[in-house]
């Protein structure tokens, strides 16, 4: 049942708005939704549809078999997808032995030997973290994150730093806040592509003189 395992990865990625990227081998993965159609989008850290469907694709990825994937999608959910973190990364190893684990009489035998090797535990980081803890800071974050204060994002957002400590305070960021620090950073990343080129192009230019 299961496909030839290499050295690829499951990796995920979630940004402070929620947006979601999950994929394997450097490649994005498949939802799948044609062949089990809960959600047309990934989630994790939780139970729920989302979840689930990234579970499937997840176990259909590497099993090759539909039914199975279907079937085992909701353990696998609780079991692993509900504990990974804002970002996670899964070998193709771990998620074989999962699933010799929990359905080894539909291993071919060559296959369960050569899993029975492997002695990986999927590391669940957000087991570590007590009920109840706070959740950290968004604005806090976001300025860790891309490297700048709270005084310069009020700068490059144009509004008064009072509006964006206030925004620390109550831990939220506006629906309009959120779509122009998206614009602010999707540029900025275009910035940097140009200046790559630049940089490039001069050292090429300074080979050929």
């Amino acid at each position: 049942m299961a496909a030839t395992l290499n050295n690829h990865v499951f990796k995920g990625h979630k940004t402070l708005f929620g947006v979601k990227s999950v994929t394997y081998g450097e490649v994005e993965l498949p939802t799948y939704y044609d062949k089990f159609d809960v959600s047309k989008n990934f989630d994790w850290g939780f139970l729920g549809s989302a979840s689930l469907q990234l579970s499937f694709a997840i176990l259909y990825k590497i099993s090759k078999d539909e039914e199975f994937a279907t079937n085992y999608a909701r353990q696998f959910s609780q079991e692993v997808v509900k504990y990974f973190g804002k970002d996670w990364v899964l070998q193709a190893k771990e998620v074989q032995q999962w699933i010799e684990k929990n359905a080894p009489s539909t291993l071919p035998k060559t296959q369960v030997k050569a899993v029975n090797k492997i002695n990986v535990k999927v590391e669940h980081p957000n087991r570590t973290k007590k009920r109840g803890a706070s959740k950290d800071n968004i604005v806090k974050q976001l300025c860790k994150e891309i490297g700048i204060t709270q005084k310069e994002l009020a700068k490059v957002l144009e509004v008064p730093e009072g509006t964006v400590s206030s925004w620390a305070v109550k831990n939220e960021i506006p629906r309009l806040g959120k779509k122009a620090i998206e614009f602010y950073i999707e540029n900025r990343k275009k910035e940097e592509i140009i200046q790559s080129y630049k940089s490039f192009v001069d050292l090429l230019q300074n080979q050929t003189a």
